[in-house]
């Protein structure tokens, strides 16, 4: 068996020392040992995705990261481990327990991916290893991760099988006070048919948001697209697949850099597909934070098919989930208001709703994703951190 304590100190001397993810009774003596100790980062996932995209962000904020999951969920993480980490060349390093394997007693639940883990593995064109099942072999099997991960700048697996961590109580942990849940600011106009566009919202946002310490994350389809269109700028990430995966993402580089204003531009059929994640943004309210919610009620690059957005108040489900200040409406004017000096309070949550369509199909970016990412973290500064950046841990 290996200690998690040990784990921890060797994967921190390579320079890991923030985790995202979803247990699994496999990883319990581990996820207590770093979701408790103050020298390193945990954040509790609502699914294996968001732990992925979460984790990536921590990544392009200058902190090496660890994805845990079980290998059940591991089909909730192939489409940031595809369109996110793979196409802009994220080197994340995953822990995946092997639920179900071939000759070892599990739930029936488990017995199809437990056979096609490593296949499936193999067909994300992601390297894996098993890790070992003592201390000895420890850092030999960490550094090739690390090395592989690193060199292809793209995730590397460790396979982890029953019982290779053992048991660790966590070390407990002051509660923090409950928050009182913040009622939403309304500024509603009328008719619907006055609705802004969504570049004219962009264009609001373009003008208020500064290019020094700020990012914008733009969600994929035409929210990213019409940002662009709009003038391409250091400062902003145009997530080209992903779907749901924006407000992730912003969350760990949020909570890695706090100095910096990340701004996540999310759509409706987005937030739906991974509405978990407002709860964990409530959670651990990064208060460097403003997310952006702009609703048409469709999926405009898809041809206009209606999402569900119609009668769903997202400005009530932020506020319970723990957001700082939520604002909604139809009015501009909520921009200007989410993006004045807050003094450290957030997250902040907007829920905008505008009109359906665009005046043109705008345009892809010209540069290739992994170019985009690059040169955010260069004006970020992330680039030059130290590859290595870890408090000492217990």
């Amino acid at each position: 068996m290996i200690d998690p304590i040990e784990f921890a100190r060797q994967a921190a001397a390579l320079g890991y020392c923030w985790y995202a993810g979803v247990p699994c009774s496999f990883l319990t003596g581990l996820i207590n040992h770093v979701s408790t100790d103050p020298a390193l980062t945990y954040v509790s996932s609502a699914n294996e995705g968001d732990a992925v995209a979460a984790a990536a962000g921590a990544w392009v904020g200058g902190k090496r990261s660890i994805a845990l999951m079980q290998n059940s969920g591991l089909g909730n993480a192939v489409s940031p481990l595809t369109s996110l980490t793979h196409v802009f060349r994220i080197p994340v390093l995953l822990l995946v327990t092997v639920r179900g394997e071939p000759g070892a007693a599990d739930e029936p639940q488990h017995a199809l991916m437990g056979r096609i883990t490593p296949a499936l593995l193999d067909t994300m064109e992601i390297p894996w290893a098993y890790l070992p099942d003592s201390s000895q072999m420890l850092a030999q099997t960490l550094a090739r991760a690390d090395s592989s991960s690193g060199e292809r700048e793209r995730p590397y697996a460790l396979l982890v099988r029953s019982g290779r961590f053992a048991p660790c109580k966590p070390t407990p942990v002051v509660e923090p006070p409950p928050r009182v849940q913040v009622t939403p600011r309304s500024v509603w106009r009328s008719p619907t048919t006055a609705r802004p566009s969504r570049i004219e919202a962009l264009e609001r946002i373009v003008r208020l948001v500064p290019e020094g310490k700020s990012v914008v994350i733009a969600t994929t389809g035409y929210t990213g697209r019409e940002l662009y269109a709009l003038g391409d700028r250091v400062y902003q990430l145009y997530m080209v697949g992903s779907m749901g995966c924006a407000s992730s993402f912003g969350l760990g580089l949020a909570l890695t850099r706090p100095e910096l204003r990340v701004v996540v531009l999310d759509g409706d059929g987005a937030a739906l597909m991974r509405m978990g994640n407002l709860a964990t943004l409530g959670a651990y309210h990064p208060p460097n934070l403003l997310h952006v919610l702009l609703d048409n009620e469709v999926h405009d690059s898809t041809g206009g098919q209606p999402t569900v957005a119609r009668d769903i108040s997202f400005a009530a489900i932020a506020a319970a989930c723990g957001y700082a200040e939520v604002l909604e409406g139809d009015d501009l004017s909520l921009l200007d208001e989410a993006l004045r000096e807050r003094n450290g309070i957030g997250p902040v949550f907007v829920h905008l709703k505008i009109a359906p369509g665009a005046a043109a199909t705008p345009p892809r970016p010209g540069l290739a994703p992994a170019d985009v990412l690059r040169r955010l973290m260069n004006h970020i500064g992330s680039s030059s951190l130290p590859a290595r950046r870890c408090a000492k841990t217990s």
